[in-house]
């Protein structure tokens, strides 16, 4: 450690948010270099390195083979895929000195599809899988909480090839199954949840979650099946279909002064025909919230009303709609956008009149068919009762639109669904022929026929991992690596009293006890320093290293201190049998 490229930290950084980037940083693995960009230390770099060969490893052993793209590609590769419009804002752009335009690769699907078109010709030559880890680049608008959302992040993307679609179940089942390795090995602890595909498209998307309390990603977990998912592709029980027929009539209803839904719930319950005709109070489930939004297609520069129907007594959760609309950007509209359609009154819109005005109507699922509200009558002041789904609107279709709560049923068992949060570690893609039909993907068959190749993609967060292993692995002292991922497997930490200029015996000890355990096959960090032994116990702390060595008065006969730092397990092993204990 005395000659170790290391600072570690008293204080947590300003800017930290949460443990993973507070500890990191104090411990010297990496360091801020720009908002979202960081520098990796040596001792960050071996994590990060291992991490990666663990992720190798388990690639290699499905049968991927491993390139290594560019980072800096042309537009126009991206632009024949659609994608350098889709990315929007999203992505870094650049000229070179004649003026030609480049982007720094947010992801590498075009690449990869042309590689394999300008090596492969035959159907003989597939199936076959591609891999690479490397540096991505994303213009991040809010990059925070250190790696977990940054600018520049390392990660693995591989894809696999296949004539059919058969192929291609194959080649996604030998990822998933790759995946659950990886992050087993890593020590993560993670739910593999449903989710939505995005721009990537494709008909099959999983997301790998680690469970964290400062995750990014909320998903749900069902108490009484498996059935896990990312709040954006989350399916929730609906109640049952109504028939439309047996529903009252719709009748308008004079509420002044009622635009928001406990105004309009209020009202209604002064209504005393109103109310025992149905024979009970409203509540906020019992109206319909139609909410307008705006749409906007990457590379268009015109917004598109949209307005989504949900339950009064349910929220509309922005980014679950995205999730599921994206590349098509989403926003909440303000009234200059509502002054497009002067008939689009705040507070009293309803779904009647929306086709007539050429305004794209949504409904969330739980807005089941044959369903009657109370909602908007398109006037000042007033709603109207009984507006039924399949009578007296029809919307064009339906979308995931509400938030997710504690206690929502299953739609596959009708269990509690309940809601956690974590960091997204990798996701699995099955893309289908989207980016085989951009670049004309073609393998000619046994009969001379052109056969269109289907893919997937995979990735995982390798840079990202670390963080998330920090996340789930450390304590109020610091980090506590697993033993796959570790810089070092041993700490040996000398503390004794010598006078200047006379050897140490507990220094002496503990050199010649991390010679034998490198030489014995363990990757030793010796704490050589003339440091105090406070200082030197609350850097292993610090630094997370799986086993703790403290030579110190225990030497007197002949024994040392051995830690478990994931466990703060302590106990007294002899010098002469602690290499052969640690090597087992």
């Amino acid at each position: 450690m005395s000659q170790l490229f290391l600072r570690t930290l008293r204080e947590d950084p300003a800017d930290a948010e949460v443990p993973s980037h507070r500890l990191l940083v104090r411990a010297g693995y990496i360091r801020r270099t720009a908002p979202g960009i960081y520098t990796w230390l040596p001792l960050g770099k071996r994590v990060l390195d291992r991490v990666g060969q663990v992720v190798r490893e388990e690639m290699d052993r499905i049968g991927a083979q491993e390139v290594l793209f560019p980072a800096l590609i042309p537009r126009e590769i991206f632009e024949d895929s659609g994608r350098y419009a889709d990315y929007g804002e999203g992505i870094f752009r650049l000229k070179d000195r004649k003026s030609i335009d480049y982007l720094l690769a947010p992801t590498h699907e075009e690449l990869f599809t042309l590689l394999v078109k300008g090596e492969y010709a035959s159907y003989r030559d597939y199936p076959v899988t591609l891999y690479q880890i490397q540096t991505k680049y994303r213009d991040e608008a809010r990059p925070r909480a250190g790696l977990l959302r940054g600018r520049e992040f390392v990660m693995k993307d591989s894809y696999s090839f296949d004539l059919d679609d058969d192929g291609l179940q194959t080649s996604y089942d030998a990822h998933r199954v790759a995946y659950q390795r990886i992050f087993e090995r890593l020590g993560l602890d993670f739910r593999i949840a449903f989710a939505v595909s995005g721009a990537m498209g494709g008909s099959a998307s999983e997301e790998f979650l680690a469970p964290a309390d400062n995750g990014e990603d909320t998903f749900v977990q069902c108490a009484s099946c498996d059935y896990t998912a990312n709040t954006e592709a989350v399916e929730i029980a609906a109640p049952p279909k109504q028939d439309p027929t047996v529903q009252p009539e719709q009748q308008v209803l004079d509420t002044p002064d009622t635009p928001t839904i406990e105004t309009l719930v209020a009202r209604l319950n002064t209504l005393t025909d109103l109310v025992s005709g149905q024979g009970r109070e409203f509540t906020g489930a019992d109206t319909l919230k139609n909410v307008v939004l705006k749409t906007r297609t990457p590379g268009d520069a015109q917004w598109q009303l949209l307005v989504v129907g949900v339950p009064g007594d349910r929220e509309v959760d922005l980014k679950r709609i995205g999730g599921q609309l994206e590349p098509v950007e989403v926003a909440q509209a303000d009234a200059g956008d509502l002054a497009q359609e002067p008939r689009l009154i705040r507070g009293y819109i309803g779904p009647q009149l929306l086709a007539e005005m050429g305004v794209r109507y949504l409904v969330d699922p739980l807005v089941v068919p044959g369903s009657a509200w109370v909602t908007g009558a398109n006037e000042v002041d007033k709603h109207a009762a009984f507006v039924t789904r399949g009578r007296d609107f029809e919307p064009a279709g339906e979308l995931g639109s509400v938030e997710i709560r504690d206690g929502d049923r299953c739609a596959r068992c009708g269990g509690e669904l309940t809601i956690a949060r974590g960091i997204e570690i990798g996701h699995i893609f099955q893309l289908g022929r989207k980016f085989a039909d951009a670049f004309a993907l073609d393998a000619q068959g046994p009969e001379g026929e052109a056969i269109r190749i289907t893919m997937g993609s995979y990735g995982v967060g390798v840079s990202r991992a670390v963080a998330a292993i920090a996340e789930q692995n450390g304590d109020d002292r610091g980090l506590c690596w697993p033993a796959s991922v570790a810089p070092y497997d041993v700490h040996v930490v000398p503390v004794g009293k010598a006078k200047p200029g006379e050897p140490s015996e507990q220094l002496d000890a503990a050199v010649a006890l991390a010679g034998e355990l490198e030489a014995a096959g363990r990757r030793v960090l010796l704490d050589d320093r003339n440091a105090s032994a406070g200082g030197k116990f609350a850097d292993a702390d610090l630094l997370g290293m799986p086993t703790i060595v403290v030579v110190g008065k225990a030497l007197a006969q002949g024994e040392v201190e051995v830690k478990d730092r994931r466990t703060g397990e302590r106990r007294n092993v002899a010098l002469a049998s602690v290499v052969a204990e640690l090597t087992r």
